[in-house]
């Protein structure tokens, strides 16, 4: 292991998918609360012609330029969503489905006519559709650096005000804060991840470190801050995770493995999450479904008592079967266990019969009130 981070290629990748994790995680948290979600498959798309514009006024393939490019029309492609879902009748998913099309349609154009101009220079520029990681250089991860504190910086210093806007825009408003500027620079903002991703997971997976680390810290919290922190250690957790998967196996990608990563958090949130998971609630549920069997049995039991005026009274277990149509003995011990009813004979019946204890008549007089005393 030891050896393997040594190694200044993985040192890099490692670097940079932890950058690309954590700026991502903070910034989709905010798309996903806004129900956004989309717009980091639409800005990732979008980045496409900004790539290939970088590259035709550079020349050759300098990353600088293409990031520029990429940041450009990524935040072009956000204000465009931003005013077709304002100024139309377009909802919001229209919106992102129209832009994300043009955009990346436009990017396969311009990529074709790159290929196909026979500049030498154009080798591997392909490779931002799906990322190439083992490519980034040093100096790559200071122009990603520089990016990913700017963002970071920017929510730090807006934290309040971004947080309004996510929850609350109309009490914005009417506090006087340039609530559309708000917006267009957060929806903006979203294309500073889609930048960083580029080299790592490329145009089409970069959708997915957008949304799934927001995602997968959204089921545990209900907090912004908790949230927003959550999201970037799970980000920068898959991809570490994916970038020494992919080191230590022959011919394995590590965008990909990155998203993988990621969706196998999201799947263990969706699963185990306390407040949220779909395990405890189904254990909550089935545990609600025994405690409501033993309220009405308890109730029953109660009724009973105090149609005979008598709170000892003992009913018979199968007379209760058949009021309730179905099997009451599991409830009859579960309650029991409580020390709410007890179990005793009837003579000359030989069959169970249960009585309410004096904490079973206190509990069920609770939930129902009047009876006998």
């Amino acid at each position: 292991m030891f050896a393997l981070l040594s190694d200044y290629t993985i040192q890099n990748v490692l670097i940079g998918a932890a950058l690309l994790g954590i700026v991502s995680g903070v910034l989709g948290s905010f798309a996903v609360l806004r129900k956004q979600s989309l717009l980091g498959d639409t800005l990732s798309h979008a980045a496409l012609p900004g790539i290939c514009l970088g590259f035709l006024i550079a020349g050759t393939r300098s990353l600088p330029a293409i990031l520029v490019g990429a940041l450009v029309t990524g935040a072009l492609a956000a204000l465009i969503v931003l005013a077709l879902s304002r100024t139309t009748r377009l909802k919001t998913d229209a919106s992102l489905g129209i832009v994300l099309s043009i955009f990346f349609a436009l990017g396969i154009a311009l990529l074709t006519f790159i290929q196909n101009a026979g500049n030498a220079a154009q080798g591997g520029l392909e490779s931002f559709l799906f990322g190439q990681a083992a490519a980034i250089l040093r100096s790559d991860l200071f122009v990603m650096g520089a990016i990913a504190l700017f963002a970071l910086g920017l929510v730090a210093l807006f934290w309040k005000e971004f947080k309004l806007i996510t929850f609350d825009p109309s009490y914005g408003r009417t506090l006087g804060l340039p609530v559309l500027a708000l917006e267009a620079g957060l929806t903006t903002m979203i294309a500073l991840a889609v930048v960083i991703g580029l080299q790592m997971v490329g145009v089409v997976l970069m959708a997915a470190m957008i949304i799934a680390p927001a995602v997968a810290a959204r089921q545990w919290t209900n907090r912004l801050g908790t949230m927003v922190s959550l999201a970037a250690l799970f980000g920068m957790i898959s991809g570490v995770f994916g970038a020494l998967v992919s080191a230590t196996g022959r011919g394995l990608a590590t965008g990909p493995l990155i998203v993988l990563a990621v969706s196998a958090i999201v799947v263990i949130s969706l699963l185990f999450s306390p407040e949220r998971g779909l395990l405890p609630a189904l254990l909550r549920q089935r545990e609600n479904s025994k405690s409501l069997r033993g309220r009405r049995v308890l109730a029953t039991l109660y009724r009973l008592a105090a149609e005979h005026n008598d709170p000892a009274y003992p009913a018979e277990q199968a007379m209760l079967d058949a009021y309730h149509g179905t099997g009451t003995a599991s409830a009859l011990k579960r309650l029991q266990s409580r020390g709410l009813v007890t179990a005793t004979r009837h003579h000359p019946e030989p069959t169970p019969h249960w009585t309410l204890t004096q904490a079973g008549l206190a509990e069920a007089r609770a939930d129902l009130g009047g009876g006998p005393q």
